[in-house]
């Protein structure tokens, strides 16, 4: 029979072996069907003055943003 002690000897690498982080498995993609006219939550960087001009006309600052993006888009396209 082996001799191991009830209590292990340091403390502290009792403690590490407690906390180690748990394997993370990825889970598998899952293609989500495309919804028509939905908006996503995003993080978008842009200059500070032109934020500002969106926002000078008060509320609804973000769908205009939204409405200048499109119609880029429509103009690249064409």
């Amino acid at each position: 029979m082996a001799n191991t002690p009830r209590r292990p000897a340091n403390p502290r690498d009792a403690a590490e072996e407690l906390f180690k982080p748990a394997k993370k498995i990825a889970a598998p993609a899952v293609e989500r069907p495309t919804i028509p006219n939905t908006r996503e939550l995003v993080s978008l960087k842009i200059d500070s003055d032109v934020l500002a001009h969106f926002q000078a006309d008060g509320p609804g600052w973000q769908d205009r943003i939204n409405d200048t993006l499109r119609t880029a888009i429509k103009d690249h396209i064409r």
